[in-house]
């Protein structure tokens, strides 16, 4: 039986760039396709991976565009198929898709959602998977989330600011994907609310995390310098998410 894989689809924050989209993993075990913030620019990179009817849920962290934008997509290539595909359970937080499902004037765009609110402390089974979705710290309201199946954990924060619920989640994961969207400090009104790199790694270490997974990076910054000069022989191990990337649970 194949083991858990992670592809990243995209790791820009903010907005996408000409090489890479904004957030968005595809997450496989069983035979199950399991797809995590389909941010901006991302619907094309799943499309190399996976044909949009294959897959089986989408959890939305959060309601910025750069975690949810390319869910529209998706839903109307399922709707406008012949025949259509059944409604896609997309778990999110409530009212977080709300404006821009309603953005699309096609109603069977919106029919193609079947939506599932979940909350801190939500625990849902999805076939061979396990979720459980912890609120962090953010602008609006935001839920990590950690995915088991097969003995695998993987954690992932969405947007959030350092907290000690980041450790609960991530606590002993295989794979840790932790925004990380400032290579130095943060100040102003995103301090507290997002998450520098140095702070992401110290979450994902503190939390016995088997690898840390940095993502959500600014535009233009020098991720993958700052990690090799500080963390190239750290533990845990730490990589610098980049599109097409694939992460493999050891056998």
């Amino acid at each position: 039986m194949a083991k858990m894989k992670v592809t990243v689809i995209g790791g820009q924050g903010a907005w996408p760039t000409a090489d890479a989209g904004c957030s968005g993993y595809l997450v496989e075990a069983s035979g199950q396709r399991i797809l995590m913030d389909p941010g901006w620019a991302t619907f094309q990179g799943l499309l190399r991976l996976a044909d949009p009817l294959e897959i089986d849920a989408v959890l939305v962290s959060h309601s910025h565009p750069d975690h949810c934008a390319d869910l529209l997509p998706l839903l109307r290539s399922r709707a406008l198929s012949e025949p259509a595909a059944d409604p896609l359970p997309v778990y999110a937080p409530a009212g977080a898709l709300d404006h821009l499902l309603a953005s699309d004037a096609v109603g069977a765009v919106q029919r193609a959602a079947d939506l599932r609110v979940v909350s801190d402390g939500s625990k849902v089974r999805m076939g061979e998977f396990d979720a459980a979705f912890a609120e962090l710290p953010h602008h609006v309201t935001n839920l990590g989330v950690r995915l088991s199946a097969e003995g695998t954990s993987v954690s992932y924060t969405g947007d959030g600011g350092p907290d000690a619920a980041v450790v609960e989640l991530a606590a002993d994961a295989d794979l840790h994907i932790a925004e990380a969207t400032f290579a130095e400090p943060i100040t102003g009104e995103d301090a507290g609310l997002l998450t520098d790199l140095a702070t992401a790694v110290e979450q994902g270490a503190a939390a016995g995390a088997r690898q840390v997974l940095l993502t959500h990076l600014w535009p233009g910054a020098s991720y993958d310098e700052i990690v090799q000069e500080r963390y190239g022989h750290s533990s845990p191990l730490v990589a610098v998410a980049r599109a097409g990337m694939t992460w493999q649970a050891p056998a």
